[in-house]
């Protein structure tokens, strides 16, 4: 029965990978374009692999997100400001792979008693905002040090309002992911439960 639960385990690892690879990679399900920037989806997929499989999964989720992201702002970018950030994996994939652990530990934290929608929810909209926390916070911290090649572009002046604008962005994806996560991740938690029984 182990091995069996085990085979699903990677299983459903390899299937959230897929499943992150293709919304990176096919137009509109992983980045919805508005304007010159996207509303990111694929954080609630990487927020529903840790609550359901757990933190170790839910970061290799993440880290797969980040690495096909920077791959895909130097052969497909999602904006044009992303050939100028994304190309540094710090910004690219470091807060994917903490939107994994930070969204597993906070659920798992939340849940010692028993998992409620609640906390669900409240783990997408937590995951939804450390990516845009960080992704905004290294690139600040980046740009404040000369390291990314945005002198080129002479947006220091417009930099605060271009920082504004990918902010909003961060208000629909916390509520898309707080609303995704507990509608996809309740049921599949329980088919989780009933494997590993």
């Amino acid at each position: 029965m182990k091995t069996r639960s085990n085979a699903y385990r990677i299983s459903l690892l390899a299937l959230f990978i897929a499943i992150v690879i293709i919304q990176t990679l096919v137009p509109l399900l992983g980045y919805i374009p508005v304007g010159p920037f996207s509303i990111v989806t694929i954080q609630a997929t990487t927020v529903i692999a840790s609550v359901t499989m757990g933190t170790r999964e839910g970061a290799i989720v993440g880290l797969v997100w980040g690495l096909t992201d920077w791959i895909r702002a130097f052969v497909w970018p999602t904006s044009p400001l992303a050939v100028y950030v994304l190309v540094n994996p710090l910004v690219s994939v470091v807060p994917r792979v903490l939107v994994g652990l930070v969204a597993g530990w906070l659920f798992f934290w939340l849940a010692r008693k028993g998992a409620k929608t609640w906390h669900l929810a409240l783990t997408g909209v937590v995951g939804a905002l450390i990516n845009t926390i960080f992704v905004l916070g290294f690139m600040a911290l980046l740009y404040q040090f000369h390291m990314l090649p945005m002198a080129k572009l002479h947006i220091a002046k417009l930099m605060p309002w271009l920082l504004g604008i990918m902010a909003t962005n961060g208000i629909p994806e916390a509520i898309m992911s707080g609303i995704l996560v507990p509608v996809i991740g309740l049921p599949l938690r329980h088919l989780m439960s009933r494997v590993s029984k």
